[in-house]
């Protein structure tokens, strides 16, 4: 990818940002710096090398999801002071002008 001066104003232009001549200079030899480094990485043979997709071994680390069947609803509403067979009802707090 070729990277110029005026792609990095017109990219500033678009994110509505305003930059100096001598920042977007910096900014071109940074663009820059980290291009090269990009296209050396690029040069590296990886051909024997397994993509990597986790940084341990394990692919699922996370508990089995089991459906408990709860008495908690139940607990609640007979908690409230007013509620009809599935919801708590509470006074309004909105009014209308």
């Amino acid at each position: 990818m070729k990277i110029t001066e005026k792609k990095i104003q017109d990219l500033a232009k678009l994110a509505k940002l305003c930059f100096s001549e001598k920042e977007v200079k910096n900014m071109f030899l940074d663009f820059s710096k980290m291009l090269d480094f990009i296209e050396q990485l690029d040069q590296v043979n990886t051909e024997s090398i397994a993509p990597l997709t986790h940084i341990h071994e394990k692919t699922n680390i996370y508990r089995k999801d089991v459906a408990i069947n709860s008495e908690f609803k139940r607990s609640m509403l007979k908690q409230s002071a007013n509620h009809n067979s599935d919801y708590i009802k509470v006074p309004k707090i909105i009014n209308k002008n």
